[in-house]
C-alpha cells in the first residue's frame, strides 16, 4: 500500500491533470492520494471534492486556516495507511511518472529508510535556480546531510520512518535530514522537473535565505543530539 501526499494551496488548475498522471504512473499498485488543502481560496478544495467523485482512492483533508506546507504535510503523514509514504508539489512540477523508479529503489534495497530525487535538469528561471544553488548549499554545508537538492519535494519514505521524526515549521525541507538523524539510510535519484504551467510559486527569497538558515541550525543542533537506541524486551 502507498499512501501519496498531496500538500495544496492554490493550485486548483493543476490538479485534474496532476491526478490524472499520478493514476497511470501508480496504475496496479495499491495506493491512496492523501490531499490536504492548506486554507485555499481558489477553489482548490471545491475541485478536490470533484476528483474525489471520479477517484476513489483520494482522501481530502482540510486544514480549518493556512498553516503553511509543513503543516500540510505533517498532517498528511499522520493520516496516511501506506507502508510508503510519496511526497509531491502539487503544481505539476514533478512527474509522477518518476514515482515507479523511486518506489523500486526502495523495494530492492530493504535496508533503506527513504529513496528522494534530485532535479537533474530544472525547468525554473535562472534568478530561481540561483536561489536554490545556494539554499542547498548552505543547507548541506550546515545539516551535513549530503542532499544535493532537498528543495525536491517527490520523495518515497517507509512510514514507520516517518512517525520517529520531529515535527516543525519547515520540517518538509530537511526530510532526508531528519530520517538520517534517526540513523535511517536515505539514497538520491535524478527526477524529471517540469516548468510551471499555471500559477506561481508560494516561497520567496526570505523563505529560502532567512528561514532556511535558521531551521538548518536548528537540523543540526538536532542531528547532533538525537536519541538512538535499540530495545528488546528482557525475558529471562
Amino acid at each position: 500500500m502507498v499512501s501519496l501526499v498531496l500538500p495544496i494551496r492554490d493550485e486548483q488548475p493543476n490538479l485534474a491533470p496532476l491526478f490524472e498522471e499520478i493514476e497511470t504512473a501508480l496504475e496496479g499498485r495499491p495506493h491512496e492520494i492523501v490531499a490536504v488543502d492548506d486554507g485555499s481560496t481558489d477553489g482548490s478544495l471545491s475541485e478536490l471534492h470533484r476528483l474525489r467523485g471520479r477517484y476513489p482512492q483520494v482522501r481530502v483533508l482540510a486544514l480549518e486556516r493556512q498553516s503553511g506546507q509543513s503543516a500540510a504535510t505533517a498532517a498528511g503523514f499522520a493520516a496516511a495507511l501506506g507502508d510508503v509514504v510519496i511526497t509531491i508539489d502539487a503544481d505539476g512540477q514533478n512527474d509522477p511518472a518518476d514515482i515507479p523508479t523511486l518506489l523500486e529503489v526502495l523495494a530492492r534495497e530493504p535496508s533503506l529508510a527513504a529513496v528522494v530525487g534530485y532535479r537533474f535538469q530544472r525547468a525554473d528561471s535562472g534568478w530561481k535556480r540561483t536561489q536554490s544553488r545556494i539554499a542547498n548549499t548552505v543547507r548541506t554545508w550546515i545539516t551535513r546531510d549530503g542532499m544535493r537538492d532537498t528543495g525536491c519535494s517527490l520523495k518515497a519514505m517507509r512510514a514507520p520512518v516517518l512517525r520517529t521524526i520531529p515535527r516543525f515549521n519547515g520540517m518538509h525541507r530537511f526530510l532526508p535530514a531528519l530520517i538520517q538523524a534517526q540513523g535511517g539510510d536515505v539514497r538520491q535519484v535524478p527526477v524529471h522537473h517540469r516548468p510551471r504551467l499555471v500559477g506561481r510559486s508560494k516561497y520567496g527569497m526570505q523563505d529560502r535565505a532567512i528561514r532556511g538558515l535558521v531551521d538548518a541550525l536548528a537540523v543540526n543542533w538536532y542531528r547532533r543530539r538525537a536519541l538512538r537506541y535499540a530495545l528488546k524486551e528482557d525475558t529471562g
